[in-house]
Protein backbone atom coordinates (compact mmCIF):
# COMPACT_ATOMS: atom_id res chain seq x y z
CA UNK A 1 0.00 0.00 0.00
CA UNK A 2 1.68 3.56 -0.85
CA UNK A 3 1.86 6.18 1.25
CA UNK A 4 -0.08 9.01 0.34
CA UNK A 5 1.18 11.83 2.77
CA UNK A 6 5.27 12.46 2.58
CA UNK A 7 6.86 15.58 3.28
CA UNK A 8 8.82 16.82 -0.06
CA UNK A 9 10.27 19.76 -1.97
CA UNK A 10 8.34 19.83 -4.90
CA UNK A 11 5.30 21.31 -3.04
CA UNK A 12 6.03 24.89 -3.65
CA UNK A 13 1.84 25.70 -3.14
CA UNK A 14 2.56 27.72 0.40
CA UNK A 15 3.78 31.66 0.70
CA UNK A 16 6.54 30.62 3.35
CA UNK A 17 8.57 28.75 0.61
CA UNK A 18 9.60 32.00 -0.64
CA UNK A 19 9.36 35.09 1.82
CA UNK A 20 10.56 37.57 -0.02
CA UNK A 21 8.60 37.09 -2.96
CA UNK A 22 5.39 37.12 -0.93
CA UNK A 23 6.11 40.13 0.73
CA UNK A 24 5.78 41.24 -2.73
CA UNK A 25 2.53 39.89 -3.42
CA UNK A 26 0.96 41.29 -0.32
CA UNK A 27 2.35 44.75 -1.01
CA UNK A 28 1.38 44.81 -4.65
CA UNK A 29 -2.47 44.18 -3.13
CA UNK A 30 -2.01 46.41 -1.07
CA UNK A 31 -0.99 49.65 -3.18
CA UNK A 32 -4.18 48.51 -5.59
CA UNK A 33 -7.28 48.40 -3.59
CA UNK A 34 -10.44 47.84 -5.11
CA UNK A 35 -12.09 50.32 -7.30
CA UNK A 36 -15.41 50.39 -5.52
CA UNK A 37 -17.03 49.24 -2.02
CA UNK A 38 -19.02 46.25 -3.64
CA UNK A 39 -19.83 43.25 -1.17
CA UNK A 40 -20.42 41.26 -4.06
CA UNK A 41 -24.09 41.29 -3.76
CA UNK A 42 -24.71 42.69 -7.35
CA UNK A 43 -23.40 39.14 -8.32
CA UNK A 44 -25.77 37.42 -6.18
CA UNK A 45 -28.51 39.50 -7.93
CA UNK A 46 -27.47 38.41 -10.71
CA UNK A 47 -27.51 34.58 -10.00
CA UNK A 48 -30.75 35.15 -8.23
CA UNK A 49 -32.18 36.15 -11.92
CA UNK A 50 -30.58 33.36 -13.82
CA UNK A 51 -32.33 30.58 -10.38
CA UNK A 52 -35.62 32.24 -11.06
CA UNK A 53 -35.60 32.26 -15.02
CA UNK A 54 -33.81 28.52 -14.82
CA UNK A 55 -36.00 25.63 -16.32
CA UNK A 56 -35.97 22.41 -14.24
CA UNK A 57 -32.63 20.40 -14.70
CA UNK A 58 -35.35 17.60 -16.75
CA UNK A 59 -38.95 15.96 -16.10
CA UNK A 60 -39.70 12.23 -15.61
CA UNK A 61 -40.63 10.35 -18.54
CA UNK A 62 -44.91 9.25 -19.19
CA UNK A 63 -45.12 5.81 -17.99
CA UNK A 64 -44.29 3.53 -20.85
CA UNK A 65 -46.56 0.96 -20.16
CA UNK A 66 -49.59 0.52 -17.37
CA UNK A 67 -50.46 -3.21 -18.05
CA UNK A 68 -51.05 -5.63 -15.30
CA UNK A 69 -49.24 -5.49 -12.17
CA UNK A 70 -47.81 -2.21 -13.22
CA UNK A 71 -51.52 -0.56 -13.58
CA UNK A 72 -52.72 -2.48 -10.47
CA UNK A 73 -49.71 -0.68 -8.79
CA UNK A 74 -50.45 3.09 -10.02
CA UNK A 75 -53.89 2.70 -9.16
CA UNK A 76 -52.69 1.99 -5.69
CA UNK A 77 -50.72 5.26 -5.65
CA UNK A 78 -53.90 7.37 -7.05
CA UNK A 79 -53.83 10.74 -5.02
CA UNK A 80 -49.81 10.53 -4.51
CA UNK A 81 -46.84 12.05 -6.31
CA UNK A 82 -45.87 8.72 -7.85
CA UNK A 83 -43.19 10.57 -10.08
CA UNK A 84 -41.17 11.17 -6.55
CA UNK A 85 -40.90 7.73 -6.09
CA UNK A 86 -40.11 7.22 -9.91
CA UNK A 87 -37.40 10.04 -9.86
CA UNK A 88 -36.05 8.66 -6.78
CA UNK A 89 -35.99 5.05 -7.86
CA UNK A 90 -34.01 6.46 -11.35
CA UNK A 91 -31.39 8.61 -8.55
CA UNK A 92 -30.64 5.87 -6.90
CA UNK A 93 -30.24 3.18 -10.43
CA UNK A 94 -27.83 5.48 -11.39
CA UNK A 95 -26.38 5.55 -8.49
CA UNK A 96 -26.02 1.86 -8.19
CA UNK A 97 -24.34 1.55 -11.60
CA UNK A 98 -21.79 4.34 -11.01
CA UNK A 99 -21.43 2.22 -7.62
CA UNK A 100 -20.44 -0.74 -9.20
CA UNK A 101 -17.74 1.13 -11.54
CA UNK A 102 -16.13 2.73 -8.24
CA UNK A 103 -15.97 -0.76 -6.36
CA UNK A 104 -14.43 -2.38 -10.23
CA UNK A 105 -11.75 0.63 -10.21
CA UNK A 106 -11.30 -0.16 -6.13
CA UNK A 107 -10.77 -3.23 -6.36
CA UNK A 108 -8.26 -3.44 -8.78
CA UNK A 109 -6.08 -0.84 -7.35
CA UNK A 110 -6.01 -2.65 -3.92
CA UNK A 111 -5.13 -6.01 -5.98
CA UNK A 112 -2.49 -3.36 -8.06
CA UNK A 113 -1.09 -2.17 -4.78
CA UNK A 114 -1.09 -6.09 -2.76
CA UNK A 115 -3.34 -4.41 0.36
CA UNK A 116 -2.79 -5.57 3.66
CA UNK A 117 -5.47 -5.93 6.32
CA UNK A 118 -7.83 -4.55 7.43
CA UNK A 119 -8.62 -4.42 3.63
CA UNK A 120 -10.19 -7.94 2.27
CA UNK A 121 -10.16 -8.18 -1.47
CA UNK A 122 -13.13 -10.96 -1.04
CA UNK A 123 -15.44 -8.70 0.93
CA UNK A 124 -14.98 -6.04 -1.92
CA UNK A 125 -15.75 -7.97 -4.40
CA UNK A 126 -19.15 -9.15 -2.45
CA UNK A 127 -20.09 -5.72 -2.11
CA UNK A 128 -19.33 -5.10 -5.49
CA UNK A 129 -21.64 -7.99 -6.87
CA UNK A 130 -24.24 -6.70 -3.89
CA UNK A 131 -24.28 -3.05 -5.95
CA UNK A 132 -25.15 -5.08 -9.36
CA UNK A 133 -27.97 -7.12 -7.80
CA UNK A 134 -29.32 -3.21 -6.08
CA UNK A 135 -29.17 -2.15 -9.82
CA UNK A 136 -31.68 -4.73 -11.06
CA UNK A 137 -33.52 -4.94 -8.35
CA UNK A 138 -33.97 -0.83 -8.77
CA UNK A 139 -34.85 -1.32 -12.38
CA UNK A 140 -37.62 -4.65 -11.47
CA UNK A 141 -39.14 -1.60 -9.12
CA UNK A 142 -39.46 0.91 -11.84
CA UNK A 143 -41.12 -1.58 -14.28
CA UNK A 144 -43.44 -2.79 -11.63
CA UNK A 145 -44.68 0.59 -11.74
CA UNK A 146 -44.58 0.63 -15.43
CA UNK A 147 -41.82 3.23 -15.79
CA UNK A 148 -39.07 2.84 -18.24
CA UNK A 149 -35.65 2.02 -16.28
CA UNK A 150 -33.39 3.14 -19.21
CA UNK A 151 -35.15 6.64 -19.22
CA UNK A 152 -32.99 9.51 -17.26
CA UNK A 153 -34.70 11.35 -14.42
CA UNK A 154 -34.01 14.57 -13.02
CA UNK A 155 -32.41 12.71 -9.94
CA UNK A 156 -30.25 10.78 -12.07
CA UNK A 157 -28.84 13.84 -14.02
CA UNK A 158 -27.69 15.67 -10.82
CA UNK A 159 -27.10 12.46 -8.55
CA UNK A 160 -24.44 11.49 -11.51
CA UNK A 161 -22.51 15.43 -11.26
CA UNK A 162 -22.40 15.44 -7.46
CA UNK A 163 -20.74 11.63 -7.91
CA UNK A 164 -18.48 12.72 -10.92
CA UNK A 165 -15.46 13.76 -8.22
CA UNK A 166 -16.21 10.62 -7.09
CA UNK A 167 -15.69 8.35 -10.13
CA UNK A 168 -12.28 10.87 -10.83
CA UNK A 169 -10.51 9.95 -7.59
CA UNK A 170 -11.05 6.72 -7.65
CA UNK A 171 -10.01 6.20 -11.60
CA UNK A 172 -6.90 8.26 -11.04
CA UNK A 173 -3.99 6.11 -11.18
CA UNK A 174 -2.02 8.60 -8.61
CA UNK A 175 -4.63 8.30 -5.96
CA UNK A 176 -3.44 5.63 -3.25
CA UNK A 177 -5.35 3.04 -1.00
CA UNK A 178 -5.94 5.29 1.43
CA UNK A 179 -7.17 8.10 -0.54
CA UNK A 180 -9.52 6.10 -2.77
CA UNK A 181 -11.43 4.81 0.52
CA UNK A 182 -11.75 8.36 1.70
CA UNK A 183 -13.77 8.68 -1.90
CA UNK A 184 -15.45 5.18 -1.37
CA UNK A 185 -16.36 6.43 2.11
CA UNK A 186 -18.04 9.81 0.57
CA UNK A 187 -20.40 6.98 -2.10
CA UNK A 188 -21.03 5.11 0.62
CA UNK A 189 -22.48 7.45 3.06
CA UNK A 190 -24.87 8.59 0.10
CA UNK A 191 -25.88 5.81 -1.03
CA UNK A 192 -26.82 4.93 2.63
CA UNK A 193 -28.98 7.94 2.77
CA UNK A 194 -30.48 7.30 -1.06
CA UNK A 195 -31.54 3.80 0.19
CA UNK A 196 -33.00 4.80 3.85
CA UNK A 197 -35.69 7.41 1.92
CA UNK A 198 -36.66 4.98 -1.11
CA UNK A 199 -37.75 2.52 1.91
CA UNK A 200 -39.09 5.43 4.09
CA UNK A 201 -41.14 6.03 0.17
CA UNK A 202 -42.17 2.95 -0.87
CA UNK A 203 -43.95 2.44 3.35
CA UNK A 204 -45.38 5.36 2.59
CA UNK A 205 -47.15 4.85 -0.74
CA UNK A 206 -48.20 1.19 0.89
CA UNK A 207 -46.04 -0.56 -2.03
CA UNK A 208 -45.06 -3.57 1.13
CA UNK A 209 -43.59 -5.84 -0.95
CA UNK A 210 -40.76 -3.04 -2.98
CA UNK A 211 -40.12 -1.76 0.78
CA UNK A 212 -39.17 -5.21 2.25
CA UNK A 213 -37.15 -5.19 -1.20
CA UNK A 214 -35.23 -2.15 0.08
CA UNK A 215 -35.29 -3.02 3.57
CA UNK A 216 -32.70 -5.74 2.73
CA UNK A 217 -30.45 -3.81 0.26
CA UNK A 218 -30.36 -1.17 2.71
CA UNK A 219 -29.07 -3.28 5.70
CA UNK A 220 -26.18 -4.66 3.03
CA UNK A 221 -25.56 -0.94 2.48
CA UNK A 222 -24.86 -0.39 6.50
CA UNK A 223 -22.50 -3.13 6.14
CA UNK A 224 -20.85 -1.30 3.36
CA UNK A 225 -20.35 2.01 5.21
CA UNK A 226 -19.53 -0.19 8.39
CA UNK A 227 -16.60 -1.79 6.74
CA UNK A 228 -15.58 1.27 4.54
CA UNK A 229 -15.66 3.28 7.67
CA UNK A 230 -13.78 1.51 9.76
CA UNK A 231 -11.23 0.09 7.12
CA UNK A 232 -10.47 4.11 6.56
CA UNK A 233 -9.95 4.99 10.09
CA UNK A 234 -7.81 2.32 10.47
CA UNK A 235 -5.98 3.17 7.42
CA UNK A 236 -5.13 6.56 8.62
CA UNK A 237 -4.72 5.94 12.57
CA UNK A 238 -2.00 3.11 10.78
CA UNK A 239 -0.26 5.66 8.81
CA UNK A 240 -0.06 7.95 11.33
CA UNK A 241 1.87 5.50 13.99
CA UNK A 242 -0.99 5.89 16.41
CA UNK A 243 -1.83 1.80 16.33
Amino acid sequence: MNQPVEMSMRNRTGIDRSPADSQKMIDAANAYMPSSKGNGSALMDMESGYIQEAEPVGTVAIPGTLKGAAKATMQMLAGRNAEVLVDKLGERLAFERTGTRLYDYFINKCETMHCEAPISIDTLKRFRQEESQHFKLVANALETLGADSTSQTPGADVSAVASSGVLQVMSDPRTSVDQSLEAMLNAELVDNAGWDLLVKLADEMGLEDMAKDFQVALSEEDEHLMEIRQWYEQCTLKQAGAI
